[in-house]
């Protein structure tokens, strides 16, 4: 089991969002600290809070991130960006810079951060997917989250006999910056953090935070109809 009493814990995409969620729940959790990133970091009002500046496809800034927080125990992959809702309406550059942000860039603060994790007596990691994971939607946004799921279940083999568990986290649309403008039900990020810091502490390998996501899940394996009715009516 993973305590998150006492842990160090830091998030990316911290200070907003679901990762403005994890920092307030974790701190009603009894963490000990908790490094909040951003591209441009505010301070907290909280003295365990500990915000610092990173951008997640930037090597430089990652490995910055790394030496001013050595104490970390618990890693949440959680930054990520957007993507237009078309393959063919977007260029190869804008499809590449989501993969940057979404796979490459949590897959490199994960290696820095392992031998921190490691050489702290273990802990643990979760990185934040999504419902698209199992769903082709939303352009290049999909193919990203389902290439991070099939990440973190080969670093978690990969982990084993290292003392760091890894987490996935799946849900649907929540009430962020980013779903603004969907009209679609939404989970709030309360919930789903909490969810996500309930699988931590159970060690669970997959967390599935919301009736979408395990709608997702259970759908993957069946006829492809049931996943884009469309094709029934082409």
């Amino acid at each position: 089991m993973t305590a998150l009493q006492g842990a160090v814990v830091l998030v990316t995409g911290g200070q907003r969002g679901i990762g403005k969620a994890f920092v307030d729940d974790l701190l009603e959790r009894g963490a000990a600290k908790v490094y909040a990133t951003a591209r441009d970091p505010k301070p907290s009002t909280d003295p365990r809070v500990v915000p610092l500046p990173l951008e997640v496809t930037d090597s430089a800034s990652i490995a910055a991130l790394a030496a001013a927080a050595p104490d970390v125990t618990v890693l949440i992959n959680n930054a990520g960006a957007g993507s237009p809702d078309t393959y063919l309406g977007s260029s190869t550059d804008e499809i590449r810079a989501v993969f940057d942000a979404n796979f490459f860039g949590p897959l490199e603060v994960t290696k820095a951060f392992v031998p921190i994790i490691e050489g702290n007596g273990g802990g643990h990691i979760l990185n934040a997917h999504s419902a698209l994971s199992w769903v082709g939607r939303h352009g290049a946004y999909s193919a990203t989250k389902a290439a991070f799921w099939l990440q973190s279940n080969a670093l978690r083999l990969e982990l084993l006999g290292h003392g760091i568990g890894v987490t996935g986290l799946h849900m649907g649309y929540v009430e962020t910056d980013m779903t603004a403008n969907v009209t679609a039900p939404k989970s709030q990020p309360a919930d789903i953090a909490r969810a996500a810091l309930d699988g931590i502490e159970a060690d669970a390998y997959e967390v599935l935070a919301d009736d979408t996501a395990r709608g997702a899940k259970a759908r993957a394996s069946r006829d492809l109809v049931e996943t884009y009715p469309e094709l029934a009516r082409s």
